[in-house]
């Protein structure tokens, strides 16, 4: 169980998105949430508010008699439910859930205790709405996709549990939940803000984190089969190069390699006297083998900002108008603008697509006879010409890879004015998530067919034996799924297989 009081770190995030950790909220928290309720209730009785007493948007400038001001609530969710497409993964509306609910427990949204008390319920049960994944410009924020969320809540969209799609209001019924009323701003609080693509974001993040890991468990396993030498990762060399990432990831590259005995010491080899005048075995490995600290300290880097920027985004309040008991004052604003999130999204899945590039060119190297000199064609342990190894799992890889290199280009820059210009600068935070996702997706499909690729690799070196630890543990796992095959099979379900893998569970 994990008790919110006001943030929340990366670490719990993953306990409660992935992990179905249960919650429970502090009395602090409600209090906060009690207190911010209470104030806009008395400070409102005379004052024009927006969303409150006015209309929304661009029909701000009129006026809401009191005895709609229910309706009213009720209308922005109705209306704005709006979106289309296919369904959002029900990891990533469990993190937007979350996102909104910690807006809430910072006291500055003005909501009744009603709204974090359903959020938290439905997130305990994992009654998770329905969300399409198109509808969002991520300003103000991802009031379609919200609107879902909201019409959930109020007993009439549709809810994922125990892996079918529901009717709220068959499924409330059924256990009991009481749906959400409208007691002051519900209905525009809920709606209104950058829930959606910061739990699409912290999907991506965690993903993200997945793929680093055994991205560098592959390359030392890669420099392994080629018999590189070790100084690819050194310290001394990485150090001098004034890079956090870069540093970061030798460091861990020496982690992985400890107790290898495939990898070679330059020391020991080169630095003596010599009378060949070609040498056999590469002085210095490509560059996919030995500029491994290079190509993913950056993307290193963009992991850990996008973690800083992200747990600043979900622990923010994100409403507009934000209420602030403290100062007895009630702010207009823009605080439901994604860019931040918009922005960190284009960066990471340009980052990803150069993890993804770096894993096909690894491929490209272990299949590439006259390039790696040591391995039969596509790894082919059986008659050449008559058998095809992994040959066409190279196509997959490939066009996977041009499409990430496609996504990549920036959402972020692609604003475009509507909603009668009120919105005439957006950030399209949403979006940019979204086509995150999908190369983080087409990352994991790369990585897969990396992994068959390198097993056979190893075996056909027969060299499982000379493995570091943690690279001989990746081998057995992947070996666990993926059987040593010399005739040709079907290998659809085997990348699927692989690909749950590296999803769900960590290199050693």
């Amino acid at each position: 169980m994990i008790t919110i009081t006001q943030n929340l770190t990366l670490d719990e995030v993953e306990q409660i998105v992935v992990g179905r950790e249960q919650i429970a909220l502090s009395d602090e928290a409600l209090a906060r949430v009690d207190d911010c309720f209470r104030f806009l209730s008395d400070f409102a009785r005379d004052k024009v508010i927006y969303g409150i007493n006015t209309g929304f948007g661009p029909m701000a400038q009129w006026r809401i008699d009191d005895e709609h001001l229910t309706q009213l609530q009720y209308n922005i969710i109705r209306s704005h439910s709006t979106g289309a497409g296919n369904p959002l993964p029900v990891r990533a509306v469990r993190a937007a859930m979350l996102s909104r609910l910690m807006t809430f427990v910072q006291g500055g949204s003005g909501v009744h205790r009603r709204v974090v008390e359903l959020i938290v319920e439905l997130l305990n049960r994992d009654m998770i709405p329905v969300v399409p994944e198109h509808g969002s410009v991520g300003a103000s924020g991802d009031l379609v996709q919200l609107s879902h969320i909201a019409l959930a809540l109020i007993g009439e969209g549709e809810l994922f549990y125990r892996g079918a799609k529901r009717k709220a209001s068959e499924l409330f019924r059924e256990e009991g939940i009481e749906p959400l009323g409208m007691y002051l701003r519900e209905g525009l609080a809920v709606t209104n803000g950058t829930a959606v693509m910061t739990g699409l974001g912290l999907s991506n993040l965690l993903y993200a984190e997945q793929l680093m890991a055994w991205s560098l468990t592959a390359s030392v396993m890669m420099n392994e089969i080629a018999s590189s030498y070790d100084d690819l990762m050194s310290e001394v060399l990485n150090g001098l190069k004034h890079h956090a990432g870069q540093q970061q990831v030798a460091a861990e590259m020496r982690r992985i390699a400890a107790g290898s005995r495939s990898l070679k010491s330059r020391e020991a080899e080169l630095y003596r006297a010599h009378a060949e005048e070609v040498f056999e075995h590469k002085v210095q490995p490509y560059y996919s083998l030995r500029c491994i600290p290079q190509i993913l300290g950056p993307v290193w880097d963009a992991i850990h900002n996008a973690e800083r920027v992200l747990i600043n985004e979900v622990n923010s309040v994100d409403d507009n108008p934000i209420v602030d008991p403290a100062t007895q004052n009630v702010y207009h604003g823009g605080n439901f603008h994604g860019d931040y999130v918009s922005f960190e999204m284009d960066k990471l899945k340009i980052a990803l697509t150069k993890l993804t590039m770096l894993a096909e060119r690894q491929i490209n190297y272990l299949f590439h006879d006259r390039i790696n000199g040591i391995l039969p064609p596509f790894v082919n342990l059986g008659v050449l010409g008559l058998n095809y190894g992994l040959q066409a799992s190279q196509f997959t890889a490939t066009s996977t890879t041009a499409e990430c290199q496609v996504l990549s280009n920036p959402m972020y820059v692609h604003s475009i004015p509507n909603n009668n210009d009120n919105q005439d600068i957006v950030s399209m935070g949403t979006n940019s998530a979204i086509l995150c996702a999908r190369v983080v997706e087409n990352s994991f499909q790369v990585m897969a067919i990396h992994m068959m690729a390198l097993v056979q690799a190893v075996d056909c070196l027969e060299m499982a034996d000379r493995l570091a630890p943690a690279t001989r543990n990746l081998y057995d796992r992947v070996r666990a799924l993926v059987p040593r095959f010399v005739e040709d099979s079907p290998k659809y379900e085997e990348i699927e297989r692989l690909i749950t893998l590296l999803k769900t569970e960590k290199p050693l």
